[in-house]
């Protein structure tokens, strides 16, 4: 991983997951931009190409941390790590995730429970490893990624549909926990985004796909980034338990 920042005063401190490829890579790229002040550490697990890209690109605003969503204690030590080195961490963004699509009737339990881990379990245990420092600092914004699916559940998606609607719910239930800190928590849900995610989509698939977007295209993961950037900033200071959908008029 790269070494940790040499000055920690005046940083903004963002942390967001799953940030190696699409949306991911680009919500870092997105607050990078937005401010010199910004600090993004990119939490990485198996795949880190792209994110060790972006520290080569930005060595004094960027970092790896080391950070396995589906477990508590990699929770706990990517946070220790990020406030031991700046003493505080204003933005988590929720965005790893993944699918395993199948008939009810056919998935597996260890399909159902792992992308229940990734998608559900994950935010859970992020959001309840920021919290303490963002209490304490009494500021905080928290974008959870959840999906369209979690709003127009399709068929084949059982496990992933029921997850991503999970992450609303608790989206909308934390974030009246919190609202009188000055926690904000939002959701955002994109529909057909060009990442890798629809690498394997036919050309029929993405033909089908397209005929049910009124807007007649697919989406860009920076379209996605700046509503991400945008919950995150602080004129968004009073939009808590927002689910914001990016679907091109899907639903």
């Amino acid at each position: 991983m790269a070494s940790e920042p040499k000055s920690t005063t005046n940083w903004r401190v963002i942390l967001i997951t799953g940030a190696n490829g699409g949306i991911g890579g680009e919500t870092s790229r997105a607050f990078l931009a937005e401010s010199a002040s910004n600090f993004v550490w990119l939490g990485v697990h198996s795949k880190t190409s792209e994110a060790e890209q972006l520290v080569v690109e930005n060595p004094n605003r960027c970092a790896l941390v080391s950070l396995n969503v589906t477990q508590a204690e990699s929770w706990k030590r990517a946070v220790d790590q990020i406030i031991s080195a700046h003493q505080r961490l204003d933005v988590l963004v929720n965005n790893a995730g993944g699918q395993r699509d199948a008939l009810l009737g056919t998935m597996t339990d260890e399909a159902w429970a792992n992308v229940r881990e990734v998608n559900l379990d994950a935010v859970f245990f992020g959001c309840r490893a920021v919290l303490p420092a963002m209490i304490a600092q009494r500021r905080g914004r928290i974008i959870n990624v959840a999906s369209l699916s979690a709003l127009a559940a399709p068929p084949g998606q059982t496990n992933y549909a029921a997850a991503k609607a999970g992450v609303v719910a608790l989206t909308r239930s934390l974030s009246k926990e919190v609202a009188r800190i000055g926690i904000t928590i939002n959701a955002v849900c994109p529909g057909y985004i060009d990442t890798d995610a629809m690498a394997g989509f036919s050309e029929e698939e993405r033909k089908a796909a397209l005929a049910r977007i009124p807007m007649r295209r697919f989406g860009r993961a920076e379209e996605v980034a700046a509503a991400i950037r945008f919950l995150a900033c602080s004129e968004a200071s009073y939009i808590t338990g927002s689910v914001l959908k990016i679907d091109g008029g899907i639903f």
